[in-house]
């Protein structure tokens, strides 16, 4: 089973958008890139998104190329198949991470967040977000909560798990 991101983390950003990827989650990275040998520097996609899109998704090489397939697997000429093709392909760029764990979050990218000097990382799993920690308290964070406050008092969230398992 592939690696997969856990934990939170907020991480300074410079002037000049440079960024370091938590440590663990590099780990992730470099092992979903098959072609990390040899001193070659670790890639990862991040994928932007239209205006809506208020924080990166970020993948693997290997689960972007798993998406993909999926994507490639829809009727040739289908809307869906056009829009995730769009969304996955076109508003997403390969990012390299420099020898100290760092990238750039350009301008266009900072700017569309309303990141200045901190970046909210969170792990989902086999891709991980980056948000502006403001937004995401007052969008991802508030949500969750407001769900969580209409469960009972002892709710255990590994019951959702049973309700994707065949009986």
């Amino acid at each position: 089973m592939a690696r997969r991101f856990r934990g939170e983390y907020t991480q300074k950003v410079d002037g000049k958008g440079r960024v370091s990827i938590p440590s663990r989650y590099r780990r992730v990275i470099e092992a979903g890139d098959p072609d990390c040998t040899g001193g070659k520097p670790p890639e990862f996609i991040i994928v932007y998104g239209d205006e809506r899109r208020k924080f990166l998704e970020c993948y693997t090489i290997e689960s972007m190329e798993a998406l993909e397939d999926e994507i490639d697997a829809l009727p040739a000429g289908s809307e869906e198949r056009d829009v995730l093709e769009t969304i996955y392909h076109g508003h997403s760029m390969e990012m390299s991470l420099d020898d100290t764990g760092r990238i750039v979050l350009s301008k266009k990218l900072r700017d569309k967040l309303g990141i200045e000097d901190e970046a909210f990382f969170i792990a989902k799993g086999t891709t991980f977000q980056v948000w502006k920690p403001e937004t995401y308290d007052a969008v991802k964070k508030a949500k969750t909560e407001a769900w969580l406050e209409q469960q009972p008092e002892d709710f255990d969230p590994r019951i959702l798990l049973s309700r994707n398992r065949s009986e």
